[in-house]
């Protein structure tokens, strides 16, 4: 079996480490060519996921049909932003035998489309794709050396949830199969906000109580959207929701919370987002779930509190102060 993994990042990459005995042929599509003959050279991703090996047999491709090619299943590992221009140039080596499984946490702008919809959305006219959703707590590095790793793969089509579990899971990474993709995308999008609040509290130097209270409470919020959206609360109960919440909050490898941290410290939202050519979704998917929750009459505080924070210049503190001092209600 082939698996063609569109994205060169520290995910896709790892990924591409983990997934390489479980494939025939694995083929990983890298955007930047330069990067791309240095992975080819040193077999190292060294800026995105610098001192761990790329196995020999990963192919590196830098030609979206070259890397689609005859692929069984396609994992799409790609910034939210990037994924309908890029799922536009895939269109033309897309077949109907292929599966497709979107890694992204994300939210479009603009449309507020999960992107799983935003796939669905641009191959439709040729086909109508099979699409299942992967995610759960994974930090790319911790997956990439071999760390045991739990997460969720979620379709509206359980055999094509059933076929990517089984082609995936191995020794150290074991797959769930859910029926809820919308809870799962929700999940994996809102997460990353509530993360740079955590970040935020740390940033502080907060302690304990505040952490707790905010992922609760942000679980919460996270959950009453994608239920208004038409996911499942037992979803949001699991690794897609409660288990990728704790880890982004809590995990010294989370780049939502080092964004978060750095706002706390008074760096500016360009400062820290300027630092890094790692992307930390929530600050885009921040703006789009404050359109859902007016979209669909959904109370979110903490995720409005950190739209003021990054988009309009509100003190970490004062944001803190007004959550506080909300009106008081039963839980």
């Amino acid at each position: 079996m082939t698996l063609a993994i569109i994205g060169g990042g520290s995910w896709g990459t790892a990924l591409s480490i983990v997934l390489a005995p479980r494939f025939e042929s694995l083929r990983l599509w890298v955007y930047e060519s330069d990067l791309a003959a240095r992975l080819r050279a040193t077999r190292e991703n060294d800026v995105y996921l610098p001192g761990l090996r790329v196995p020999e047999r990963v192919e590196i491709a830098t030609e979206l049909g070259m890397a689609l090619d005859g692929a069984q299943i396609v994992l799409c590992v790609i910034p939210s932003r990037h994924a309908r221009g890029l799922y536009v140039r895939m269109l033309p080596h897309l077949e109907p035998a292929m599966i497709f499984a979107s890694a992204a946490k994300g939210l479009e702008g603009g449309t507020l489309m999960r992107v799983s919809e935003v796939l669905a959305e641009v191959v439709r006219p040729r086909f109508a794709p099979r699409i299942a959703v992967l995610s759960g707590p994974t930090f790319a590095r911790e997956v990439a050396r071999g760390e045991p790793t739990a997460l969720v793969v979620a379709s509206a089509d359980p055999e094509t949830a059933s076929r990517v579990q089984a082609a995936f899971s191995g020794p150290t990474f074991r797959l769930y199969t859910n029926s809820d993709p919308i809870g799962v995308e929700v999940g994996g999008a809102l997460k990353n906000v509530i993360a740079i609040a955590a970040g935020v509290v740390q940033g502080l130097g907060l302690g304990s109580n505040t952490m707790a209270a905010l992922i609760t409470r942000g679980l919460a919020e996270i959950t009453r959207l994608a239920v208004a959206m038409g996911g499942q609360p037992k979803t949001l109960a699991g690794l897609a929701g409660l288990g990728d919440l704790v880890l982004t909050c809590q995990g010294e490898l989370s780049r939502n919370r080092r964004v978060g941290a750095g706002l706390a410290r008074g760096q500016s939202l360009a400062e820290i987002t300027g630092s890094t050519p790692m992307i930390a979704e929530g600050v885009e998917s921040c703006a789009a779930a404050v359109a859902l929750g007016a979209k669909f009459g959904v109370d979110l505080p903490i995720i409005q509190q950190m739209h003021a924070v990054l988009h309009q210049f509100k003190d970490p503190r004062e944001a803190i102060r007004d959550l506080m001092e909300r009106s008081l209600k039963g839980e």
